[in-house]
């Protein structure tokens, strides 16, 4: 299982960016890619996750409103677009695959390496 997160970069409060998750070699029991971030000095938390079959999304309430997670299947390709940054956004960004329909990041098996968001205020 291979995940490749892209797209981060620096950005101005109020700007926005888009996240891509390119995915490959995922098992057929894969049910869930989601976004988690880490700020410095903060734990890892939950984002969005989107199922990769129905497209039944979740977000937690502190992007709910400002980012929209989406699929391609045909590019095996989650994206999260990020609208209405603030500086408190500012983290390493985290694509994984769960086996489960949930938001916890235990049950996250495969990870990718992060990109990094900076939102300058």
């Amino acid at each position: 299982v291979q995940l490749q997160a892209s797209g981060g970069g620096l950005v101005q409060a109020g700007g926005s960016l888009r996240l891509s998750c390119a995915a490959s070699g995922l098992p057929r029991s894969t049910y869930a890619i989601g976004w988690f971030r880490q700020a410095p000095g903060k734990g890892r938390e939950f984002v969005a996750r989107i199922s990769l079959s129905g497209g039944s999304t979740s977000y937690a309430a502190y992007v709910k409103g400002r980012f929209t997670i989406s699929r391609d299947n045909a590019k095996n390709t989650v994206y999260l677009q990020m609208n209405s940054l603030k500086p408190e956004d500012t983290a390493v960004y985290y694509c994984a695959t769960s086996l489960y329909d949930n938001d916890l990041i235990h049950e996250y098996d495969y990870w990718g390496r992060g990109t990094l968001v900076t939102v300058s205020s």
